[in-house]
């Protein structure tokens, strides 16, 4: 078995990657491969925290003429349907989980409470965060970049549908140069939107490493957390 680089990691999983080749819903083969992998790195000894994003189910910006708050609500709930479909799977596959919203729902997770969810961690749970920041005008990255901070992480492994930073939309500019390393004041000087801006100028101000990777095959879950390269690597 490989041996792990990191003894803490944050997995950012985007609600695309859970959907498959659909690209809408939960696409149970594609959680499935995801689950195995993240059942891989957990068997190395490694303390996952997972956030998981919503945007197979839901995007705000879709709603041209919803409240914002309203839309960004619906968001975290479709969090939440995500997060019960991966610790379902996780623990199909014998992994013990606990999934905290920071919405209350107590008949479906625990709140989030940051000392509980660091204790889970070290018992070898793997924690999953749904219900973003438990409020609106904050995306999932930023919640990715919060948790990470407060569970002292050593580094966000953010799971996409891109294989990494690129200079421009690279779906857009087939001459889109990719980086290999970049800094967090790069991003926002040049105004790259692989994570926003919020995200980013609170991994900087806490020296939260990032590893930004396509999750098209989730073997590369493996990859980020034994350190091969992979991706874009980003700190400041």
């Amino acid at each position: 078995m490989p041996k792990a680089k990191y003894q803490r990691v944050l997995l950012k999983l985007s609600g695309e990657a859970m959907a498959g080749p659909n690209g809408t819903g939960i696409d149970v083969d594609t959680l499935g491969k995801i689950c195995d992998y993240i059942k891989e790195i957990h068997d190395m000894g490694v303390e996952i925290a997972i956030v998981v994003g919503g945007g197979n189910f839901w995007r705000g910006r879709q709603a041209h003429h919803m409240e914002r708050t309203t839309a960004d609500y619906m968001g975290m709930l479709a969090t939440i349907m995500n997060g019960q479909a991966l610790q379902d799977a996780l623990e199909y596959r014998g992994v013990a989980t606990r999934l905290q919203s920071a919405i209350e729902m107590r008949q479906i997770a625990e709140p989030y409470i940051r000392r509980k969810a660091v204790r889970h961690l070290e018992k070898g749970r793997i924690v999953i965060f749904a219900g973003g920041t438990g409020n609106p005008f904050f995306s999932t990255d930023t919640c990715a970049a919060l948790r990470a901070t407060e569970i002292n992480a050593d580094i966000i492994i953010f799971g996409k549908t891109i294989d990494g930073v690129y200079d421009s939309d690279p779906k857009e500019n087939p001459n889109a140069k990719k980086y290999d390393t970049i800094t967090y004041t790069e991003i926002l000087q040049k105004n790259l939107k692989v994570i926003d801006s919020t995200a980013a100028s609170l991994c900087r101000d806490n020296n939260m490493p990032m590893l930004i990777f396509a999750l098209n095959n989730a073997e590369d879950l493996v990859k980020a957390v034994t350190g091969e390269k992979i991706g874009t690597f980003i700190s400041e």
